[in-house]
């Protein structure tokens, strides 16, 4: 029997789905609730008969927010895989219920309440919420995400952009006040489940292109970990299910030699379970990740300009594995756990 009871709020999505069937498998925690808050949805059917792929593997219910319910059910841990202006709203009323949050969406990722408005087109607020929200990148911020209460669970391009600039950041090895260039391709699942115009079959299908120039999301959550902005971010639409690719190029300080890009890396991830490094010249793929909870690095230096490229699962490493790897920590587990 485990002690570990969880819940998850919006299990109908991408990501949701994604949480419900790596948390099927996982040995220490059991899923017992399934919770939607939309209030004017009446038809609460069994989970398997809404997504049938979860057919003999999930018979619960999707039933309506009850916080009496998850009281009675035990329920320690809840996650959310809702809209960001939903969750915005739900957080404080979990918190208030003392229950421990991971929240998927963007609305506690920035701590700068006024950066809501102009990105994600509403007024944030809990701006005191937003200060004890934990960012949960894993690898750069375990301690604290040992003791959250509200984590953050990061966006999936900033997970593929932040693990491999940061070790170089530290470790001084960016020339200072250069443009860092962030060219990102993700596949569709990361515009979620909702239909727009511009995610159906026809306009995807066989073409490639930019979108939300200047205007991604995920742009002020890159400048904020790593306290600056001079990283330039474009994202791109691949005709593909999931997955993200990312190529990094950099202006590394003078004279510095492949081998201190090396060593960085290896003495920043080399024991890391969910960090794989690749030797120079040797690139990551997108298919090499997906449905996996790795982010894949690797990198070619020519004088001071690096490339890197990263490649994670946006609905692994870039969602709901990572969301479970941070579970892991927060409930004192074997990281790997459920993701590996």
């Amino acid at each position: 029997m485990t002690n570990h009871k969880l819940a998850i709020i919006g299990a109908s999505g991408y990501s949701g789905a994604e949480l419900v069937r790596l948390l099927l498998m996982h040995p220490e925690v059991e899923l017992n609730t399934l919770m939607t808050s939309n209030q004017e949805r009446t038809d609460f059917r069994r989970y398997c008969d809404e997504l049938p792929q979860f057919q003999k593997r999930c018979e619960l219910k999707i039933e309506p927010l009850n916080f009496k319910l998850l009281k009675e059910r035990g329920v320690s841990l809840i996650f959310l895989a809702t809209p960001h202006q939903v969750a915005h709203q739900l957080v404080p009323q979990l918190l208030q219920q003392q229950l421990r949050v991971i929240d998927l969406s963007g609305a506690f990722r920035l701590k700068d309440a006024g950066l809501y408005s102009p990105w994600y087109g509403f007024t944030h607020e809990y701006p005191n919420d937003l200060k004890t929200a934990v960012y949960g990148l894993t690898e750069t911020h375990r301690t604290s995400i040992k003791k959250a209460t509200l984590l953050a669970n990061p966006g999936c391009y900033s997970t593929a952009a932040l693990l491999p600039i940061i070790p170089l950041q530290r470790a001084g090895l960016i020339e200072p006040n250069t443009d860092i260039i962030c060219d990102s391709k993700s596949g569709v699942t990361g515009a979620g489940k909702s239909p727009s115009a511009t995610t159906h079959f026809s306009e995807v299908a066989e073409s490639f292109k930019g979108y939300n120039i200047w205007q991604h999301r995920h742009s002020p959550e890159i400048w904020q970990e790593l306290g600056h902005s001079h990283l330039i971010f474009t994202a791109h639409l691949l005709p593909i299910n999931r997955g993200i690719l990312s190529t990094i190029y950099i202006k590394v300080v003078e004279s510095t030699e492949p081998s201190a890009i090396a060593a960085c890396f290896k003495n920043t991830y080399g024991q890391e379970p969910m960090i794989r490094l690749f030797p120079e010249d040797s690139f990551p793929e997108v298919k090499h990740v997906s449905y996996t909870n790795y982010c894949d690095i690797g990198w070619k230096q020519s004088g001071s300009n690096l490339i890197i490229l990263s490649a994670i699962d946006n609905l692994g490493k870039g969602a709901a594995g990572q969301a479970i790897q941070n579970m892991n920590v927060m409930l004192g587990l074997k990281e790997t756990l459920g993701v590996l």
